[in-house]
């Protein structure tokens, strides 16, 4: 048992290199053991490409395909049984005539669901499933919260002073985390699929709302403003990447940048979105919008996870930071600043 989540911990330590490239496919990583000795080994790399098991056989050496027959295949989540951009990686196993097949866990997709592991025993591979199954569920908690919750994993990040304040009073810009923290920030933006902020955040902080700092691509924005009265000098209209405006007007999905989406303002508004979202097959968004947005979301219980930075500076007086509880994941200090990051458990 320690054997084989020591060649799983290799699959989750592959499949985290493909995040902010894959979604919205899952973060998936493969090694090939023969005798105690890795052979091959590969992750999913991007969208549209070979799966982590494909790109696991492929690597292993010419004079050393023979030994497939006799090795073991370790990949953190079920092997897809379906034809999609690629085909089936289960049908692929057992044309290489792999005998054993460990598994992290079961894939919540409709089209595998407990599929690729069938198709695997049907054909006499031995499979064991459930090996590091919390590593690898937490792993891929966006591809499995879209999966089985219909909508995105929900990211809540904001800094605050020393006792307790977002913003100083009257609505000044104010930058309290350092720059490490920051770019880190801008590290956390290209890991999701899209981002968040209130409307009066734009109208006061004129974000861009990029990953400007960091490698990577830009995540889709998204802004709630009913009466479009946003102007069009705001950075955001004028950045790459996509923009989804929520208002109670006007329905124009054609451009491929701009695109305004009508919601009910009579009814819940955050239900409606994240609706849309999971329809567009966005598993994550990071919510970086100001108190009230944010307050928007805990009040209605509809968030996993939450980053929040504690700096040094002392305001005494201002917007005040939402109360959140949950539970403490990790707590880490980035040059001065304390981050905490909590799950909603």
């Amino acid at each position: 048992m320690i054997i084989d989540e020591t060649y799983m911990q290799r699959c989750l330590d592959l499949a985290v290199k493909g995040l902010g490239n894959v979604a919205p496919n899952p973060l998936v990583g493969c090694v090939i053991v023969h005798e105690g000795k890795i052979i091959g080994e590969g992750f999913h790399v991007q969208f549209g490409g070979p799966h982590a098991e494909v790109n696991a056989v492929n690597s292993v050496l010419p004079e050393l395909k023979q030994l497939l027959p006799e090795s073991t295949l370790y990949v953190n989540l079920e092997p897809c049984s379906h034809f999609g951009k690629t085909p089936p990686c289960a049908d692929m196993i057992i044309a290489n005539k792999i005998p054993g097949v460990v598994i992290g866990s079961n894939d919540p997709n409709p089209k595998v669901a407990g599929d690729g592991i069938r198709k695997l025993k049907e054909a006499g591979i031995e499979v064991v499933t459930g090996i590091l199954k919390q590593e690898s569920d937490f792993l891929n908690r966006r591809f499995i919260t879209h999966h089985t919750k219909h909508r995105p994993y929900i990211i809540l990040k904001w800094a605050q002073s020393a006792d307790g304040f977002m913003s100083p009073v009257g609505d000044k810009q104010m930058w309290l985390t350092n720059d490490a923290s920051r770019k880190l920030t801008h590290q956390w933006r290209s890991e999701e699929q899209a981002i968040m902020v209130g409307k009066r955040t734009v109208e006061i902080d004129n974000p861009a709302l990029t990953v400007r700092l960091v490698k990577g691509k830009n995540p889709v924005r998204i802004v709630i403003d009913k009466d479009l009265s946003l102007k069009i000098t705001n950075r955001i209209f004028k950045e790459e990447g996509q923009l989804f405006i929520y208002n109670e007007d006007v329905d124009d999905s054609e451009d491929s940048k701009l695109n305004l989406i009508k919601i009910d303002f009579e009814q819940d508004v955050l239900p409606q979105i994240m609706k849309h979202l999971y329809s567009k097959e966005i598993q994550s968004i990071i919510v970086e919008g100001g108190p009230y947005t944010l307050k928007q979301f805990i009040d209605r219980n509809l968030w996993d996870e939450a980053r929040i930075f504690t700096t040094e500076h002392v305001l005494k007086d201002g917007k005040k930071s939402p109360e959140l509880n949950g539970k403490i994941i990790n707590e880490e200090v980035v040059e001065g600043d304390k981050l905490v990051v909590k799950v909603n458990a």
